[in-house]
């Protein structure tokens, strides 16, 4: 089975940077336990996970539907494959001249005209500026496009294999599976990000945000966020200045380096907690 080092589909936030020290502290883990994946994204997690540990059971809450974006992936395939010759003899990240700007929306339209569905995030990661993603066809024709298309086609060919998908809102899923062998993967949208490519109407807030550190408590888990939220440090400030406990007292933090996109740059954050762990 072929080991995916990131989702075989553009998805925004998705952790392939974090794959190398993800897998190093799973070793403390055990093999057979329960993965619940609660902001499944990509899947990327939870594959990982599978490939690791073949006899865990993994799950995958799949909510913003990116199960769709895969089976439709013969669909974008050949919708690449009539951008090519649109984009031929332009170099990598080159802007399109405006005189080829209708040929690129006629061959988009008709795509879906025909098939009833594009994937727009496929198609923004092929044609604008990184980092910046539409949604419909109405913002995407707004945008000023470069030359990123993809010279071999996308295949997921056994990606989430064994893993099991759910689809539902996070808390439920974490109620559902409150037991002793469960290690929960915790990453949800970064605070004060634009969550339009989720499954969601408008920015993750603050509330939100902290609305998810009730499944840390006396929990197993891997928990993602970034510098930017800041959150590891108020919940040091809370516990210092409050009886509230602190959910990332024991925890083991990891960093990598600076994640840039075409407006912000930031440093990514891992911290797990493993209760049976001598450490």
């Amino acid at each position: 089975m072929k080991k995916f080092t990131q989702a075989p589909l553009p998805f925004q936030g998705q952790k392939r940077r974090f794959l190398k020290q993800f897998k190093e502290a799973l070793n403390s883990f055990k093999t057979d336990a329960i993965y619940v994946d609660l902001f499944g994204g990509s899947g990327l997690l939870a594959h990982t996970v599978k490939q690791q540990y073949p006899n865990a059971r993994v799950i995958w809450n799949d909510y913003d539907n990116y199960a769709a974006r895969l089976e439709a992936i013969p669909q974008t395939n050949i919708l690449l494959a009539g951008l090519r010759p649109i984009v031929h003899g332009l170099s990598k990240n080159e802007r399109l001249p405006l005189s080829l700007r209708p040929n690129v929306l006629g061959v988009v339209k008709q795509h879906e005209d025909l098939y009833g569905f594009v994937d727009y995030v496929s198609l923004s990661a092929s044609l604008l500026f990184s980092g910046n993603y539409a949604t419909n066809f109405e913002e995407f024709e707004k945008e000023t496009f470069y030359n990123c298309v993809r010279t071999a086609d996308f295949d997921a060919t056994g990606y989430l294999e064994g893993v099991e998908r759910v689809q539902g809102d996070y808390r439920k899923l974490y109620n559902q599976h409150q037991q002793a062998d469960v290690v929960f993967l915790v990453d949800p949208p970064y605070l004060s990000t634009d969550t339009k490519t989720y499954k969601s109407e408008s920015y993750w807030k603050l509330r939100d945000y902290l609305d998810v550190l009730n499944v840390l408590d006396d929990s197993n888990y891997f928990y993602f966020t970034s510098n930017k939220s800041q959150i590891v440090e108020l919940c040091e400030w809370i516990e210092t200045r409050t009886h509230v406990g602190n959910p990332f007292a024991g925890a083991t933090i990891n960093t990598t380096g600076g994640s840039v996109n075409y407006n912000s740059g930031y440093t990514d954050i891992m911290l797990y907690k493993n209760k049976e762990s001598p450490d």
